[in-house]
């Protein structure tokens, strides 16, 4: 299996292909134990390596620093939130153009029913309707960490916020549900913008 530094690596790459994390913007944080496993902030995430990854303490602090350096990513507070708050194993965080635009068609929440891949987002089916909280942006993402600390707690069933004009912060218990949860809004919040289009949403 591989270390939380591995994994970070693996899948920014496969982010990376998807456009989730151009531009050096979007990060991913996993959960090992007491140890909180981070990307650093402004470098190219599909050329990242284990010896990039920063360790953090459930304080915030830094335990582990890479090598050569580097700034902690500018999410750390919004992955602590997640940490602290929902007691998850991994948070991804996306720039997805899907979740921007799900942000400019709905006011302050994503809603949709009645879409097969629902079935992919935690304790969801078919016939329920998935509710996401949209929170404002703000000129630094730091900034954003109270107003996200209120949706978590607002929207108990949402395993994810949406950021308008910004992106997505999607969790789970471990790597593997987040990875599952973040494909499955994804695609949610591709299909609305396209059921939008075609004026059935």
């Amino acid at each position: 299996m591989s270390s939380p530094r591995e994994l970070i690596c693996e899948l920014s790459r496969q982010f990376y292909a998807q456009g989730w994390v151009s531009g050096t913007g979007g990060g991913i944080s996993i959960r090992d134990g007491d140890t909180l496993f981070m990307a650093p902030s402004g470098v190219q995430k599909e050329r990242l390596q284990p010896s990039d990854i920063f360790e953090v303490n459930f304080n915030g602090d830094v335990t582990r620093t890479p090598s050569d350096g580097g700034k902690l990513t500018a999410c750390a507070p919004l992955f602590m939130n997640v940490f602290n708050q929902r007691d998850a194993g991994a948070v991804i965080h996306s720039h997805s153009q899907s979740a921007v635009l799900a942000t400019l068609i709905f006011d302050t929440e994503f809603r949709i029913t009645e879409i097969e891949m629902l079935k992919g987002i935690r304790a969801t089916g078919y016939h329920d309707e998935l509710v996401v909280p949209i929170i404002e942006n703000t000129a630094e993402e730091s900034e954003l960490a109270e107003t996200m600390a209120a949706a978590i707690d607002s929207y108990p069933q949402s395993d994810a916020v949406l950021v308008r004009r910004h992106g997505v912060y999607v969790w789970g218990n471990d790597w593997i549900q987040a990875k599952t949860q973040a494909e499955s809004y994804d695609y949610l919040f591709s299909m609305a913008v396209e059921m939008r289009k075609l004026g059935i949403l």
